[in-house]
């Protein structure tokens, strides 16, 4: 039985969901509790990346 293949392209980090959660914290840090609106991007785009590396999708076998 032949499967079919995806022909998306997923993202794959190179760090940890430590080093991404540390990267957070240090933002955090940095901001003193209040993040601008630049900020806010990059700390949303770290929470999607944590998220990903975190709980990483299910892949069908």
């Amino acid at each position: 039985m032949l499967h079919g293949m995806s022909t998306t392209v997923e993202p794959v980090s190179e760090r940890s969901a430590a080093e991404v959660n540390e990267e957070i914290r240090a933002l955090w840090l940095r901001s003193g509790g209040t993040l601008t609106s630049e900020q806010r991007e990059e700390y949303q785009r770290l929470v999607m990346e944590w998220a990903t590396v975190a709980h990483p999708p299910l892949r069908a076998a």
